[in-house]
């Protein structure tokens, strides 16, 4: 590809976007984002070598070209399957993939880090960030860009500027972008000034230093260079002769310097460019219509349609959420009380501590947001909402394994990191009916901080609709079996095998995984005197741990015991059915292990 004489890149540009549309109608995955992005990405790898220069993805749900283009395009056939390749960086598939990306707004302090390590160790590489102005609504992205400029590595940012991180954008730097963007005919001017004087390069450097004394003096300076980054932009990002220009002359800048690239959503698809936010991350679809294969519901829906009847009576409620709308089923919501919804970015500490102030001042805030993104607002949970009892729900979306997105996005690390914050009430619906009532609980009902943790997708066999933090919904004598949210579908089809082996289990389905004593599952542990738990969590902080040591606390008898769970929590990409088979939590693990505590 770099080979190519510059006629071919159009061609080539044209059959990438082809090919995307053609292999992710099959496999799905993030589409819209990735056809913005073909030119930038054709670009970077004319001028880098990502086998040794360092290219690092902010969010990287938009590497798929960079995949195509470094020797995996044979793997889009099991894009994002079991087994498959990943559709996020990973650098176990490849040199090329500098690190893992899979959230937003670190990409720059990475990039910085590894230009300081070059530096020290004397060698001779680039270092690139790409980032998405979606995610420079995170902090972090901004504490990556003033230690950059004030470390003078030399480095580049690419600023990809779609006006969209999956939703529209929000904020004040998006609206600073909006009037950034109405001058891009300022790089073409500049592009035919050096051209122009190329074989004067003493007049050259002294007009530029002139431009630059009459531009210090005279024009406002923009937030980027203000921090001390030499800005370039804006440019045209599907201009790909002008951005291989722009890039050669940052690269050659040795300082930082940041890049503001202007790209469309979608570009080349015209259902993707209508609708980005639709096809940002997609199933399977119709390559010549764009239309999606049905879904049924599912939890998020759920949740948003109760919110807003518990809205519609209660004037305290205000919504939150991190850039997620659509994706948290808050988007009805947002039509209905856009005075109570507030969506602050890619942004979960700046949300978690702006809800502890709503708290504070009598608001009933609620916010959602998926697992694996609130993990980033701990400190907030524990520093501004916690330590002073503050009322606030947390609806935690993608609680569990969430399937194709892979080990970035699986929400298996809640369940430790939300029971060790203080006062904190956990509940855990397994059906939609008992999604609707703990939300109103949580609500209305329960002092202090609260999470309602519910799983992507909808619900399974169990729909009852139960009370109490704790209850048996099947009577047993041979072993106690615990569970809580939609494990208990495998559980009870668990339970059904046994009993055909002749092993007769007690399950114990818990509702609220916070501070309880768990009388209930302890009696039924004191009468079987065997324990196995089912979670869809990683082992550190599991709920099965904390009864185990209870029993031992109690001085129960206690014959055997198995914690069946997701281990470390590094759990690759697949259905959600592959990876709990995988990782050993399905129903045909439980009766296996369930067999061996008992002898059988």
């Amino acid at each position: 590809m770099k080979k190519l004489p510059a006629e071919e890149i159009e061609p080539l540009c044209s059959e990438i976007r082809s090919f995307l549309v053609e292999h992710l109608s099959k496999t799905g995955g993030h589409l819209a984002s990735n056809l913005g992005i073909v030119e930038l990405s054709v670009a970077l790898h004319r001028v880098y070598d990502t086998a040794t220069d360092r290219l690092v993805f902010d969010v990287g749900h938009q590497c798929y070209t960079h995949k195509l283009v470094t020797g995996r395009r044979e793997g889009f056939d099991r894009l994002r399957q079991y087994g498959g390749i990943s559709g996020f960086p990973k650098p176990y598939e490849a040199v090329d993939d500098a690190f893992i990306a899979g959230h937003a707004s670190n990409s720059v302090s990475v990039a910085l880090g590894m230009a300081k390590a070059r530096t020290l160790k004397k060698e001779n590489y680039d270092v690139v960030a790409l980032i998405g102005d979606g995610a420079l609504t995170g902090g972090l992205s901004y504490e990556g860009l003033t230690g950059a400029a004030a470390s003078g590595e030399p480095m580049v940012v690419v600023l990809n500027d779609n006006n969209m991180s999956i939703d529209r954008n929000v904020g004040g730097m998006a609206n600073m972008l909006q009037h950034m963007r109405i001058r891009p005919g300022y790089i073409s001017f500049k592009r035919w000034y050096r051209d122009a004087i190329r074989n004067l390069p003493g007049f050259y450097r002294f007009t530029h230093r002139v431009k630059e004394w009459l531009k210090s003096r005279l024009l406002p300076e923009n937030v980027f260079s203000a921090m001390g980054w030499e800005y370039i932009g804006p440019v045209d990002g599907h201009d790909e002769k002008t951005l291989e220009t722009v890039l050669r002359w940052a690269k050659d800048e040795q300082k930082p310097v940041l890049v503001h690239i202007l790209t469309q959503k979608g570009k080349g698809c015209d259902f993707a460019e209508a609708r980005p936010e639709l096809y940002h991350g997609v199933g399977p679809f119709d390559p010549e219509t764009g239309e999606l294969k049905p879904s049924g519901p599912c939890f998020s829906e759920r949740f948003g349609q109760k919110l807003c009847e518990l809205a519609g009576k209660e004037p305290g409620i205000v919504a939150v959420t991190a850039a997620m709308a659509s994706g948290t089923g808050l988007d009805q919501f947002a039509e209905r009380f856009p005075d109570r919804f507030v969506d602050a970015g890619i942004a979960e500490g700046h949300a978690t501590a702006m809800v502890a102030g709503m708290a504070k001042q009598g608001l009933i805030p609620v916010f959602a947001v998926y697992s694996s993104f609130l993990q980033r607002g701990y400190d907030m949970l524990i520093h501004d909402v916690a330590l002073q009892g503050l009322h606030a729900v947390f609806c935690v979306d993608r609680a569990g394994l969430v399937g194709s997105d892979g080990e970035t996005h699986h929400g298996i690390f809640d369940v430790d990191y939300l029971r060790s914050v203080p006062g904190m009430t956990i509940f855990c619906p397994a059906s939609f009916a008992e999604l609707d009532k703990m939300l109103d609980q949580a609500i209305f009902h329960t002092a202090g901080p609260v999470a309602i943790r519910y799983p992507r997708g909808g619900e399974g066999r169990y729909q009852d609709c139960a009370d109490g933090d704790e209850l048996v919904v099947k009577p047993g004598r041979d072993l106690t079996i615990l569970c809580y949210g939609t494990m208990v579908n495998e559980v009870m089809e668990a339970a059904e095998r046994l009993e055909e082996k002749g092993i007769s289990p007690e399950i114990i389905k818990v509702n609220r995984i916070g501070e309880q004593p768990y009388q209930q599952t302890l009696r039924s542990l004191s009468k079987t005197g065997r324990f196995l738990a089912a979670e869809e969590a990683c082992h550190a902080g599991c709920l099965g741990e904390t009864i185990l040591a209870l029993a031992v606390e109690r001085r129960i008898p206690v014959r055997g015991g198995r914690l069946l769970n997701l281990g470390d929590g590094i759990v690759a990409h697949g259905s959600r059915e592959e990876l709990m088979r995988d990782h050993g939590i399905d129903a045909a693990a439980i009766v296996r292990a369930a067999g061996e505590l008992c002898g059988k």
